[in-house]
């Protein structure tokens, strides 16, 4: 049996493929039935948000995000390397513009989310938690 031609076309966020495959099509025996996959990419520059231990993290958001925010005209806060409880008494949304921080939320043993340069992040309120700050911080910060 041979095995099936399968083409691949990219375009934008796209990817289609199609392949022969070897099984006759209902209704025409010894015919080949042709099917068409279609699978959605994000692309580089779209941002992947996940939640994890409550907390949401959207990895390397696009300008346009950032803009529509925005994210530039939060104030700013940093801190040197150092590990700290820290409770949210509103939410609050920030960007990092550099440092890496492990949060420890509490109720979670040793769990917990890493966050970096380049993340939109988002605390709920009441949340409380350990910063274990391995790279200084800097980041934007707003309180809802």
């Amino acid at each position: 049996m041979p095995s099936p031609m399968v083409q691949l076309r990219t375009t934008g966020l796209l990817s289609f493929s199609s392949s022969s495959s070897s099984l006759p099509a209902q209704g025409s025996p010894g015919r080949r039935r042709r099917f068409a996959a279609v699978r959605v990419r994000a692309s580089s520059a779209e941002a992947m948000a996940t939640e994890r231990l409550g907390i949401r993290v959207e990895r390397n958001p696009p300008e346009t995000r950032l803009s529509e925010l925005g994210v530039r005209q939060w104030p700013k806060w940093g801190c040197e390397p150092s590990k700290f409880p820290w409770t949210y008494s509103d939410k609050e949304t920030c960007y990092l513009l550099q440092g890496k921080v492990k949060v420890y939320p509490d109720g979670h043993g040793e769990e917990f989310v890493e966050i970096a340069a380049g993340d939109l992040v988002v605390f709920p309120k009441g949340m409380s938690c350990t910063w274990d700050v391995a790279e200084t911080v800097d980041k934007h910060y707003k309180f809802e």
